[in-house]
């Protein structure tokens, strides 16, 4: 998802740009902790399972939703619920002028991305997409090496690279697992190079100085007329709607768009960013395993070693 972006989840290095820009909201009632304590990892594992689950609920409904319409119809619900958070917490929804540039240019590439994901998943597994996504990381660490002072790669960090970039290739090299699809694949990888996009906007621009929930309500206010104007193009808006892909729409919309991501940034201003990133591989761990049990996907050997090396190489990544 971003995250994150910052928003999160969806990722590893783009959770130290949405620590930065939480500082502001800082609850004085919930003090800094130095480390991930019980709770802390309780909570963290349960947002990974959220955001796996996710993955299912999007290609299931896929099935009734045409993919574009229904992420900015999930963009557009998003909006108005942070917008109601936001007015009653007292966030200000209008974004400094020294944000403007970087929101726009975020913004712009949320739509990018979920225009990715979510065709991504109507045309290949739960499994093949989610190891490709999360890989996000990896292209953003290759970026901030060259980009971002200080951002430089260590011996560990290149491991790490090392093993996350043979996972994708495992990846996209098994053509045997269930449902495959070459321009699935090839989406996966838009959305990931678009949400290390986004995480690299944030802490390259001035928006690294705005408030996590201005920065959301920033993307999802661009996304959803973005999403929304160009949905005709990839066909009919509806296909073969029940009251389950409705449902979906509602999960992505309450459980992750809006109130999941708040919960994410709450994490955030608590934990240490980096202990909150070494939680970034259990989410395509989920999302595989849950695609397994709940849609019966195929698992070849090669996605199970290609998912264990995208999950060392995040874990490695995200080190201090």
């Amino acid at each position: 998802m971003q995250l994150g972006t910052d928003r999160g989840p969806n990722g590893g290095e783009c959770l130290r740009a949405i620590d930065i820009a939480g500082q502001t909201s800082r609850s004085a009632l919930m003090p800094r902790k130095s480390h991930i304590d019980l709770i802390g990892a309780v909570a963290l594992t349960l947002f990974s399972l959220n955001l796996g689950f996710n993955q299912v609920v999007i290609k299931v409904a896929n099935e009734g939703f045409q993919p574009v319409f229904m992420a900015g119809l999930r963009s557009l619900g998003a909006l108005v619920l942070l917008g109601l958070w936001m007015w009653a917490r007292g966030i200000t929804l209008r974004m400094p002028a020294e944000g403007r540039v970087g929101g726009i240019v975020a913004g712009l590439l949320f739509a990018i991305e979920f225009i990715c994901l979510f065709i991504a998943l109507d045309l290949t597994s739960v499994a093949r997409t989610s190891i490709l996504f999360y890989s996000m990381p990896v292209w953003l660490a290759l970026a901030a090496h060259g980009l971002i002072p200080g951002e430089r790669l260590t011996g560990v960090r290149l491991l790490g690279l090392g093993f996350a970039m043979g996972g994708v290739v495992l990846a996209l090299a098994d053509r045997d697992a269930g449902q495959v699809s070459l321009m699935g694949d090839v989406f996966a990888l838009g959305a990931a190079l678009c949400w290390a996009g986004i995480a690299l906007c944030v802490r390259v621009t001035p928006l690294s100085r705005i408030p996590a929930e201005q920065q959301l309500f920033w993307q999802l206010l661009i996304s959803a007329p973005v999403l929304l104007v160009l949905a005709p193009a990839f066909g009919p808006l509806l296909r073969d709607l029940e009251v389950i892909h409705v449902v979906g729409l509602a999960y992505q919309i309450v459980f992750v768009a809006s109130f999941g991501f708040l919960f994410w940034f709450f994490l955030m201003k608590i934990y240490p960013a980096s202990g909150v990133a070494s939680f970034s591989f259990l989410s395509p761990v989920f999302a595989v395993v849950l695609g397994w049990i709940v849609l019966g996907e195929q698992l070849t050997t090669t996605i199970w070693l290609a998912l264990g090396l995208v999950a060392i190489g995040l874990v490695l990544i995200n080190r201090r």
